[in-house]
């Protein structure tokens, strides 16, 4: 509802601004009712819990008013020079709202809340809802990443406005791996949602162990060899976990201000530059550390160990930020 009178709104200053040159040959400008269609919008609005019915029926009234508003578009487009009058703002804003009446209106004749591609936000209508099952917020808004870790840099592999399944990037993802090193990855540590069979099959037959227990059901017994390997499978993977946590309390990752589709692409792109560029300093620093304490010798050599053994593990040096 709150949608509809937004793109209401809209078409109405649209209205205006095609009108405007065209006061000589038509005679009355057309109605628009915005008044009576502005205060049928807050009866309903400014109730704390307004039921269906009367949801649907503020709904149908917010159709017909906007469904009459694009007629007369189409009427002063035809009696005019088309749509030259228009700013490239208020043109796409016009594509914005013809789509979003198509789609309200087909749910409404439908009585459902879900249509492909549905829009949510006038100014950014690339955004799709991604329901997500939290208890805060089951519902978000923005953009899906999928990323992987290697080495401790992280790779922005793919990044979609759309809700989908990223258990299907992991063949993408090791390929990219041994097209970079030459050699596949001698393992591979995921969450729950990637293990499908697959995924499983595909890592098999490449020789790739994959972290987490095998399909089935649990054996009785297990080793503490295997015990073992599945607390350091998970000790590994909690490593990209952090990475989402440190680029949004770093890198200000949850703080996207950009309106446009490629311009939030671009800035959650130059996050993970940024962090990569902060752990490459890290190790650089590390290094420069190694040097000047070389002249020390229990304590340059004790120094050196650690910090190289720590690199190559590839595991935080949390000591150093300090």
């Amino acid at each position: 509802m709150g949608l509809l009178n937004q793109a209401r709104v809209k078409t109405e200053k649209i209205i205006d601004t095609l009108y405007e040159p065209l006061k000589g040959k038509l005679g009355k400008k057309p109605k628009t009712y915005r008044n009576l269609a502005r205060k049928n919008y807050l009866q309903v609005a400014k109730k704390r819990k307004p039921s269906r019915k009367e949801i649907r029926k503020a709904i149908r009234k917010q159709l017909q008013y906007l469904k009459r508003n694009l007629a007369h578009i189409d009427q002063l487009n035809q009696a005019g020079d088309g749509l030259e009058a228009l700013s490239s703002t208020q043109y796409k804003s016009l594509l914005v709202v013809a789509e979003v009446y198509r789609q309200q209106q087909w749910m409404y004749d439908n009585k459902t809340s879900t249509i492909e591609d549905r829009i949510v936000s006038l100014s950014q209508p690339h955004i799709r809802p991604i329901v997500r099952g939290k208890a805060g917020t089951p519902v978000e808004f923005g953009a899906k990443l999928s990323v992987s870790l290697r080495d401790g840099y992280v790779f922005l592999d793919r990044i979609d406005w759309n809700n989908f399944n990223e258990s299907g990037d992991l063949k993408a993802q090791v390929e990219a791996f041994k097209e970079a090193t030459g050699v596949y990855p001698e393992s591979v540590h995921v969450d729950r949602i990637y293990r499908t069979r697959s995924n499983r099959a595909f890592c098999k037959e490449r020789g790739i162990r994959i972290s987490g227990p095998p399909l089935g059901r649990p054996p009785a017994f297990v080793s503490d060899e295997k015990k073992k390997q599945a607390k350091e499978d998970e000790r590994v993977r909690n490593a990209i976990e952090g990475k989402f946590g440190v680029s949004k309390r770093r890198f200000s990752l949850n703080r996207v201000m950009a309106k446009l589709s490629h311009t939030s692409q671009t800035a959650i792109a130059i996050t993970f530059l940024v962090m990569n560029l902060s752990t490459l300093l890290r190790q650089v620093f590390c290094l420069f550390l190694c040097f000047q304490l070389s002249s020390h010798l229990f304590l340059g050599q004790l120094f050196t160990k650690v910090i190289i053994r720590e690199i190559a593990n590839n595991k935080s040096l949390s000591f150093l930020e300090d």
